[in-house]
Parts: C-alpha cells; structure tokens; sequence
C-alpha cells in the first residue's frame, strides 16, 4: 500500500475552520496519517509529544496517546486546555483543546481525553509561503489594551493584505481565533493606531541571541481605508 499524501486533500491556506465536520475531517487526516503533535508548555521548556489517536464521530472529544515524558503528561493534565499543533508536509495544522482528562479502562490504552476543538487553524510553513520582505522597523504593541489582561510585545513583517506578526512573551500562549481587542501599535516618534486583530497562530521562534518569543500571525479586523493606510504608513508600506 502506498503511503498516505502529506498533503491534506482541502485547502486550509489561512483557514480558520469552525463547522465541526470540517475540523473533524482534518483532525481524521492527522490520525490516518499517524502525525505527530506537539503542545509547548510551560513556554517551550517541557514540550507534550504526542499523536492524535481518536476523533469521536459524534464530535464531542478526542483522545491523544501518553507522550513518552510521564512530566509532559502531568503538565497537560494539570491544565485548564492547551494548543496542539502539527505540520503535515509543508502545512501548519493548530488547534486547541480543553478539559484533558486520563482515559477510563474501557477505552483501551492509557490516553488523554480532551474536548473536541472549536476551531482548526491551518497554513503553509512561513518558509513556504512568505518571499522575503524588505526589512521592517519592529514596532511596539500593546497587545489587548481593550482587554481585561493587556500586555507587551512587537509587531512586524506586516503586509499590504492587512496580515503582520506579534512577538511576545514564551509563557504567553493565544489561541488561533482569539480576538485581541484595542491593541495599540506606536513608532519611536508617539505616532500611533489603535486596531482589533485576530490571532491566525502561533508558534515559537528562537531569536538570534538564544532567546526564545511566542509570534503569531494576526489579521487586522475591520479596517476602514483610513487606518489601513494609517498602518501603511506606521510600517513604510506606502510607495
């Protein structure tokens, strides 16, 4: 029998899934193709390696094998819900779960049970789908300043089809769908825009002194053509 395709049979270039017969479709994908998912905890220090080994038909759980590190294991049951992600070929598969939760017995080997995502996010690698851009100014943006919790981090790498970069803090994690509320991007000069973004994904990245940032790709929500050529300019996009 010839291997299975990496490559999923269904477009998810930017996707953002919310019908459940479509994430399931793509978490089915994962399982047949035995794929295996990772979920950085405790901001990357004590990643849970795993595989997705159940997708319930009525879409109401799923269920991941024990990953080979019993601290991995205890870490994810210790949480309220934790992202997942998975890169099939050249694809960026992420969702998140929650509710973890050990197997019973009748459910066959020792596993995680978690609640069937309400969201599947899916991209191609950003080495597969980004040309190199002319270097941008990363510029400070205080994430969710709408929100209950804001905080501190860099935007960047942004393009004209109103998608740019969030760096910040490892132990953050955003979900892809999170709305970030009233975020404030500002240049050296006070120059500034206030804009809701919503979270595509995330991933790390190691910087180039070792140190480890959360970045995740966002899309500018409702732009009007004012402030869109507001970030233009924050950013030099204007020709």
């Amino acid at each position: 029998m010839p291997p299975p395709d990496p490559t999923p049979t269904f477009s998810l270039v930017g996707q953002m899934l919310r019908a459940p017969e479509e994430i399931a479709r793509v978490l089915n994908s994962l399982v047949m193709r035995g794929e295996p998912i990772i979920s950085d905890l405790g901001g990357g220090k004590l990643p849970f390696r795993s595989r997705l080994r159940f997708v319930d038909p009525a879409r109401a759980y799923l269920i991941v094998e024990l990953s080979p590190d019993d601290a991995a294991n205890k870490a994810l049951l210790a949480r309220p819900r934790a992202t997942f992600h998975a890169e099939p070929g050249g694809w960026r598969v992420e969702f998140a779960a929650a509710n973890p939760k050990p197997t019973s017995p009748n459910e066959g080997a020792a596993g995680i049970r978690l609640r069937f995502p309400e969201i599947v996010a899916g991209h191609r690698r950003r080495a597969d789908e980004r040309v190199p851009a002319p270097q941008q100014q990363a510029l400070r943006c205080i994430i969710d300043a709408a929100g209950v919790m804001p905080f501190d981090g860099t935007m960047e790498n942004v393009s004209k089809g109103g998608i740019g970069f969030l760096q910040y803090d490892a132990a953050i994690s955003l979900e892809p769908g999170t709305v970030l509320k009233g975020c404030r991007i500002e240049n050296p000069s006070g120059e500034s825009i206030v804009v809701d973004m919503e979270v595509r994904y995330s991933q790390l990245m190691d910087l180039a002194d070792g140190k480890q940032v959360q970045s995740s790709g966002c899309r500018f929500l409702n732009l009007s053509a004012e402030e869109t050529a507001r970030i233009e300019q924050l950013f030099g996009l204007k020709q």
